[in-house]
């Protein structure tokens, strides 16, 4: 190889071999709680960053989820 065809070949290693990186993503949980079943006091849905947010929040505190919920504001749609 020449001095210029060596970048070139490295940046084409570093694509392909990022390419090639198995991405880790956790797969969905199907006992995750399902936002659009709890309202705000306003009636309205939570945002899934709002939801995501209260959902740390009763894993942080420990306590039962849905009683984490009430005690947070939300309550179950009918």
């Amino acid at each position: 190889m020449t001095a210029s065809t060596f970048p070139r070949a490295a940046a084409l290693v570093l694509l392909m071999l990022g390419g090639c990186a198995a991405t880790e993503t956790a797969p969905a949980d199907p006992n995750a709680p399902d936002p659009a079943n709890w309202r705000l006091h306003s009636g309205k849905e939570p945002t899934k960053a709002e939801f995501a947010a209260l959902e740390a929040t009763c894993r942080d505190r420990q306590e039962a989820f849905d009683d984490c919920l009430v005690k947070l504001g939300l309550k179950r749609a009918k």
